[in-house]
């Protein structure tokens, strides 16, 4: 072998031997998650209240939901000749909320027992999860005026109220929703000319059936006075669809709006006192 032979063979040996460390190296993985998981928003109730009693869910900033409820004031042991209730005369209340935040909504609904009108805001202020545990938190408050209350002597022609709830919502699970919502009642018996102060605790619950249909139930503990002897119940079933929910329910109660709801009810929660109601919220998108 000459000379030139054996120096290109020495070089080609040289470069084989540098060049197969770096062949040999590890490509980079290609499917690792570049950015960090994200996790699915935390939801407990669904709705943004069960029957009265609000929850922490808010809509979204630019949303607006519309809400269309009715108490009827026959009692459903009224039987056939009322149409189990049905035959009204009714009490019923509209409602307009917008998002102003993802997590702040105002509102204005009218109730036309005493012509009760109620401006209100909620904040979602928390949520979180633990285990198998999902919670939300808020705060809700509002300023009613009853214009339609007749004047006696010592009342004012547009009675004040307001009121303010602390809201605590648990997920257990994927399918039960429980609340607890300690409130604060300003002027909860429009009759008396020095108002009183009233605290309640409102209790809610619900169990999803489906991803649409749920069963709901809701208490609010309040302190006994002249026409409010009685604590506010309720409980119904919930239809959700299409930006809806539908909620047809049993109560003994016909008083809509949180300054009304909150401070009683004259009617005692058993089955001759039970009245129809619905609920129907829409929400539309701007």
């Amino acid at each position: 072998m000459t000379a030139t032979a054996r120096t290109a063979v020495l070089g080609t040996c040289i470069l084989f031997t540098a060049a197969t460390p770096l062949a040999g190296q590890d490509e980079p993985v290609r499917w690792q998650r570049r950015t960090a998981a994200t996790q699915s928003p935390v939801t407990v109730f669904h709705s943004t209240q069960t029957a009265n009693l609000p929850t922490a869910e808010t809509i979204e900033r630019g949303e607006l939901e519309i809400e269309i409820s009715h108490r009827f004031l026959p009692t459903l042991s009224d039987g056939s000749g009322a149409l189990w209730g049905l035959d009204g005369p009714v009490f019923n209340r509209l409602g307009l909320s917008v998002g102003f935040t993802d997590r702040l909504m105002v509102g204005l609904v009218r109730s036309n027992l005493d012509d009760n009108l109620d401006l209100n805001a909620k904040v979602r202020v928390g949520e979180g999860r633990a285990g198998a545990v999902s919670f939300m938190l808020g705060l809700a408050g509002g300023i009613a005026l009853n214009t339609g209350v007749e004047a006696f002597e010592g009342l004012e022609d547009n009675e004040t109220q307001a009121w303010a709830l602390g809201i605590v919502n648990v997920l257990l699970g994927d399918g039960v929703a429980l609340g607890v919502l300690p409130g604060y009642l300003y002027n909860p018996r429009l009759a008396d000319i020095v108002p009183e102060h009233n605290l309640s605790v409102g209790l809610a619950g619900q169990v999803y059936l489906s991803d649409l249909t749920s069963l709901f139930g809701e208490w609010n503990l309040s302190r006994e006075r002249a026409d409010l002897e009685h604590q506010a119940g309720a409980f119904g079933f919930e239809l959700e669809t299409g930006g809806h929910f539908f909620k047809i329910l049993l109560t003994n109660t016909v008083r809509l709006n949180p300054s009304q709801y909150l401070g009683g009810t004259p009617f005692e929660f058993g089955t001759d006192q039970w009245r129809l109601g619905f609920n129907v919220t829409r929400l539309l998108h701007l």
